[in-house]
């Protein structure tokens, strides 16, 4: 198995949810940026091993561990949202 970061997992899996109750654009370029902000503010959790996979997904059980990726995705998502590096088509 590969080294994954399980955080990145996270985000992937967290930011369809953030995005639905923004307005913004929602191309491939912003949701990455997304992504990239919200990364650079969470802790990683690398993992290399099936067992290292299944420590990771315990511990988001935690509402504090869930609560902080939501949050760093919300103000990534509205960072993002006041300085669009494009033009929003109409």
């Amino acid at each position: 198995m590969a080294v994954k970061n399980f955080m990145k997992d996270l985000i992937d899996d967290e930011i369809e949810g953030i995005l639905k109750n923004v307005k913004m654009c929602k191309c491939e370029k912003c949701i990455d940026d997304i992504k990239a902000i919200a990364l650079n503010n969470l802790k990683p959790r690398y993992y290399s091993t099936h067992l290292g996979e299944v420590y990771s997904k315990t511990n988001i059980l935690a509402t504090q561990f869930r609560v902080e990726v939501i949050k760093e995705l919300t103000v990534a998502s509205e960072l993002v949202r006041h300085h669009t590096k494009h033009e929003i088509e109409s």
